[in-house]
């Protein structure tokens, strides 16, 4: 391979079944894996976020999964750091290296840079979290409205996301897509090809495994590990679909069958998003996650730079 290095991205819906392909592939190239997954970062999540298996992290050497503590400040910029660093440190002993998640802006931050946003002002983000914790996402919603209007550039029905633009626009005057158009943030000299595998079912087959992963979530203690940290509802980490649904059923918003149906739903959204996010990518290669041998033919021709 002329000493080439290879950086192999999976992307794909939730559900689809990347754990496995990395897993495959991680063995077949005799390689490691980092995950990009942002809610699989935290230790204290593991159900929730379908962190894989004690058996499936011990049969190829893994990082960047359950690393952190939900206590802990962490963001796409720490990860960008942190990832580099540990890249940099496989490869050399490694020509070969998977990246395997969902989060979207955690690839981009590897594969094309980030945008400089200048620092936050710590206070401002207290007092967005702390108003949230009182009056909940209305109030973060209204304050949103106060700077923007339809099409709104955001979900405005994460309060994780809302709370990342107010933060922003409070501190620096622009919202976080004015810097969007300044000179990304790279830290390290790319010395190596980047591969990217996308996953792909039918629509229907997808939120048939989404809403088995949900039972099966419930089934292995989900509402009990929700339970469990529900005094730190409010931290960055736990404003995710199945924890978020399940504190309002804590708090008697909705009955237990509702709260699983909603889990169903927001997750089948997210995949949605995820879909649509990736389809924009034309550097994206799709395969279904069933053609194992043809995904590992497909990467072996461009690492041996084979027609």
């Amino acid at each position: 391979m002329k000493n080439k290095k290879f950086l192999i991205f999976i992307v794909g819906p939730t559900s689809v079944g990347k754990t496995s392909i990395s897993i495959f592939l991680a063995k077949k190239f005799k390689t490691e894996i980092l995950s990009y997954d942002s809610r699989q970062f935290y230790k204290e999540l593991k159900i929730g976020s379908s962190m894989p298996t004690s058996e499936e992290l011990n049969s190829v050497p893994h990082h960047f999964i359950g690393h952190l503590t939900i206590h802990k400040n962490y963001n796409v910029k720490s990860f960008q750091k942190e990832s580099f660093k540990k890249i940099k440190e496989l490869f050399s002993k490694n020509s070969i290296l998977i990246m395997v998640g969902g989060s979207g802006l955690y690839e981009k931050s590897i594969t094309e840079g980030l945008s400089d946003i200048p620092n936050i002002d710590l206070n401002i983000r207290k007092d967005l979290i702390l108003n949230f914790s009182k009056k909940g996402i209305i109030f973060l919603q209204k304050e949103f409205l106060k700077f923007e209007k339809k099409p709104y550039p955001i979900d405005i029905n994460n309060p994780k996301r809302l709370i990342r633009y107010l933060e922003i626009v409070k501190s620096t005057g622009h919202p976080p897509y004015f810097f969007f158009k300044k000179k990304k943030s790279c830290l390290l000299n790319k010395d190596f090809t980047i591969l990217k595998i996308g996953l792909i079912l039918p629509r229907n087959e997808i939120y048939f495994r989404i809403n088995n992963r949900v039972d099966q979530m419930i089934k292995n203690g989900l509402i009990d590990e929700a339970k469990k940290y529900y005094p730190y509802k409010y931290l960055n980490g736990l404003q995710t679909i199945g924890y978020k649904e399940i504190f309002d059923f804590i708090e008697k918003k909705n009955s237990i069958s509702e709260t699983i149906e909603m889990i169903k739903k927001n997750t089948r959204k997210y995949a949605k998003r995820q879909l649509t996010w990736y389809k924009k990518d034309t550097s994206v290669m799709w395969f279904d996650p069933k053609e194992k041998k043809k995904i590992f033919n497909f990467i072996e021709k461009k690492i041996l730079n084979k027609k």
